[in-house]
């Protein structure tokens, strides 16, 4: 037995529920710190790159999904361990105004607490995911549960945003504490049961951790995975901390106009995502090797004529690009995710929670660098190049980077196999 529909959809909740609760930690507390409580970017910065390290444990947490047998719990387990970083987070926030010492304090164990807990909760239930959803279906699953954690956010960030103004310490726990404790009763009720009438893996024999990684990275399929999806993510998230900005200093964007690109952005995204979900499960057509190899090469060619905007060669306006970009962005990444839930129990069986984590593990440091990668790049560029040839550098780097994912992605993902989802060509 696979899941059903409805099984799939209630784990898409939880999906937007680690959404929700991530928004607010990543977005709507990093403004408050700098804004509210004047202080540099760079610690907020700084908070959530420990959030993206400390998911480094997510190869751990897919090996003890795996040995133990039990999903769900560590589902569970991880959740309310991020609700509780959540709201350690927010009340660290509200103490910047007393004792700047005790708040970052609490605030690095608030930030290691989320990290740890979206690794436990979020490597488990693709584990969960991968093991039980039917072939036919996973692309249609990934684009599921990922457009339920953008509407997770995207709800999130505006309801919450709506009831934090005018802004207070009471207010701001007040939300948060709303937000955790539907998150977590929601994750409860949608994951509940659902193991039980599903042929799922058993449980992993005794092995040490760094033994089963060491088997999992022996295996040539595993490994290619891992280093396409460190690159292709590196090249995904380089733009994310310099786009705002380039609209802001080349195309003198204000604030609520650079606020209104980022949405375009991720409405693009969703558009992507949905088009893959249809086309790869409902029409049949393509398989998710060209689906992922055509995000690539369409990201790299709008990245090009972003650049080319900040040199004055406009083909069309910036924000019809960058909701273009946002397109190939969501077709590119909701297509590696179903490759990446059919590539999980393509090995040694009873390790699909460790190669997830695996992956999950390179997608999260790809996300820290990628994004420091790019904002330092620029920093950089700007003493010696005018602004518009500084960040049309970085842009171009990038489309650079996804051209090599996409070329990568053709040598290890096979062309067809049933139901269009993808396998590693052999011997690679």
């Amino acid at each position: 037995m696979h899941l059903t529909w409805i099984q799939i959809f209630r784990l898409g909740l939880v999906q937007m529920a680690l959404g929700a609760i991530v928004v607010l930690t990543t977005s709507t507390l990093n403004r408050l710190m700098v804004v509210e409580f004047a202080l540099p970017a760079v610690l907020p910065g700084a908070l959530v790159g420990l959030h993206y390290g400390i998911q480094l444990s997510r190869p751990r947490w897919g090996f003890i999904s795996d040995k133990g047998g039990n999903r769900t719990a560590w589902i569970i387990g991880g959740m309310a361990l991020l609700a509780l970083g959540g709201l350690l987070a927010a009340y660290a926030v509200t103490l910047f105004a007393a004792s700047h010492t005790l708040a970052l304090g609490l605030s690095l164990i608030a930030y290691a607490a989320i990290g740890l807990g979206v690794g436990a909760s979020g490597t488990s239930l693709l584990a969960l995911l991968a093991t039980t959803t039917a072939p036919h279906r996973r692309a249609a699953a990934a684009t599921i549960t990922w457009l339920m954690m953008i509407f997770g956010i995207a709800f999130t960030a505006g309801l919450s945003g709506g009831f934090l103004d005018p802004y207070s310490p009471a207010r701001l726990m007040g939300v948060v504490a709303v937000v955790v404790s539907i998150a977590m009763l929601l994750t409860v009720v949608a994951v509940g049961r659902i193991e039980r009438g599903l042929i799922v893996a058993a449980q992993e024999p005794p092995t040490p951790f760094l033994e089963g990684l060491r088997d999992i990275w022996a295996e040539p399929r595993a490994r290619n995975f891992t280093l396409f999806v460190f690159l292709s993510m590196n090249a995904y998230f380089m733009q994310e901390l310099i786009l705002e900005p380039y609209a802001g200093l080349v195309f003198d964007f204000s604030a609520g106009q650079s606020t209104q690109l980022s949405g375009a952005q991720n409405g693009g995204v969703f558009l992507g995502m949905l088009t893959v979900g249809i086309m790869a499960t409902g029409l049949k057509r393509g398989s998710l090797r060209a689906w992922v190899t055509a995000g690539c090469l369409g990201s790299a060619g709008i990245l090009g004529l972003i650049a080319l905007n900040g040199a004055g060669i406009a083909f069309a306006p910036l924000t019809p690009l960058v909701t273009a970009l946002g397109f190939f962005n969501g077709m590119f990444a909701v297509a590696a995710i179903g490759s990446m839930m059919a590539l999980a129990s393509d090995g040694r069986e009873r390790r699909e929670g460790t190669r997830m984590g695996l992956w999950g593990a390179a997608q999260a440091v790809a996300a820290g660098f990628g994004g420091l990668l790019g904002a330092g790049a620029v920093d950089i560029l700007r003493i010696t190049l005018p602004d518009g040839a500084a960040f049309g550098a970085v842009f171009t780097f990038e489309a650079f980077l996804f051209v090599a994912a996409a070329i990568m992605a053709l040598r290890i993902l096979d062309r067809t196999t049933a139901q269009g989802m993808p396998a590693l060509v052999p011997g690679e």
